[in-house]
C-alpha cells in the first residue's frame, strides 16, 4: 500500500508556474501507476495527467495538453507536476494518486475509480 502527500501550492498569476511534488510511501511505488486529479469549488473532481511505473507511459487531460508534464522518481518515491502557461481556469485543490491493482493499459487510466489511494491535495490558485 502507498501513502501520498502532496506539497508545492500556492498564489500565481496568470501565465505563471508552479511545481506540484507529491512524495510517497511505501514499498510498492515503484509499480504503482500515479496520477493527478484537480477539483475546484462546487465541481467534480477531475483527472489530469497519469504516468506509468517507467515514466515513459503517460496521458494528458486535453485542458493541460502541452502545458502541465507529470515525472516520476521511483529512487526518490517522488511524483512531480510541473505547470506552466497557468490559467485562472487551472484553480483547484490538487491531488495525486495511486493505483495498486496491475496496470494493463500502460498507464492510460483517467477514472477515479480506477485509482486506490489518495492524498490529502494542495490547493493551487491562478489569479488573473
Amino acid at each position: 500500500q502507498v501513502q501520498l502527500v502532496e506539497s508545492g501550492g500556492g498564489l500565481v498569476q496568470a501565465g505563471g508556474s508552479l511545481r506540484l511534488s507529491c512524495a510517497a510511501s511505501g514499498r510498492s511505488f515503484s509499480n504503482s501507476l500515479m496520477g493527478w486529479f484537480r477539483q475546484a469549488p462546487g465541481k467534480e473532481r477531475e483527472f489530469v495527467t497519469s504516468i506509468n511505473w517507467s515514466g515513459r507511459g503517460t496521458l494528458y487531460a486535453d485542458s493541460v495538453k502541452g502545458r502541465f508534464t507529470i515525472s516520476r522518481d521511483n529512487a526518490k518515491n517522488m511524483v512531480y507536476l510541473q505547470m506552466n502557461s497557468l490559467k485562472p481556469e487551472d484553480t483547484a485543490a490538487y491531488s495525486c494518486a495511486a493505483r495498486n491493482r496491475p496496470d494493463l493499459r500502460g498507464g492510460h487510466y483517467s477514472l477515479t475509480s480506477d485509482y486506490d489511494t489518495w492524498g490529502q491535495g494542495t490547493q493551487v490558485t491562478v489569479s488573473s
